[in-house]
């Protein structure tokens, strides 16, 4: 029986185009500028608080990513990456969990070597035909846009956790 959201244990993410629409906003003195999604945001602490790890596999280095996950409470950031399947394998040393056990979220073409490697994968939903041929899942948000709470919110409910998340709320 292959893998499913109930096995998950990490969600790794790449950021832009998942946790952000992709745009990259420069100011006049060369810092980069990332717009990221509140609801994504909650979504990523319900899965943390529910003892499911989250991290990140990016690209690119920006202090924004830097501030976003400190205020997250993620640490487990690889930026800077070439070679994310090189950062699969030293976060599955790292964490102890293995692939099976970890779900990911990508864009675009640079993250189809993770894709293929983990237990379940995602994309959003403007993503290239390329990439959503390869994900076992196409949330119905593009990036940046809720597709990452969409994402926090399936695994929740499928490892029967969601219902207890709602009745903090409603109590």
């Amino acid at each position: 029986m292959a893998p499913g959201l109930t096995d998950i244990h990490l969600l790794l993410l790449d950021v832009d185009g998942v946790l952000t629409d992709g745009s990259i906003t420069y100011s006049d003195s060369g810092e980069q500028i990332k717009t990221f999604n509140s609801r994504d945001g909650l979504g990523l602490r319900l899965l943390m608080d529910s003892g499911i790890k989250v991290g990140i596999i990016t690209g690119r280095v920006s202090k924004a990513l830097e501030y976003r996950c400190k205020n997250l409470g993620i640490t487990l950031l690889f930026d800077g990456v070439k070679d994310k399947s090189a950062a699969l394998e030293k976060i599955i040393l790292e964490t102890g969990i293995p692939a099976e056990n970890i779900a990911f979220v990508g864009d675009d073409l640079p993250d189809l070597p993770v894709m293929t490697k983990v237990g379940f994968s995602f994309c959003v939903a403007d993503a290239p035909e390329e990439v959503k041929q390869h994900s076992k899942r196409i949330t119905g948000s593009k990036g940046g846009q809720g597709a990452v709470r969409e994402v926090c919110e399936s695994i929740l409910k499928a490892k029967g956790l969601w219902g207890k998340i709602m009745d903090q709320y409603l109590t």
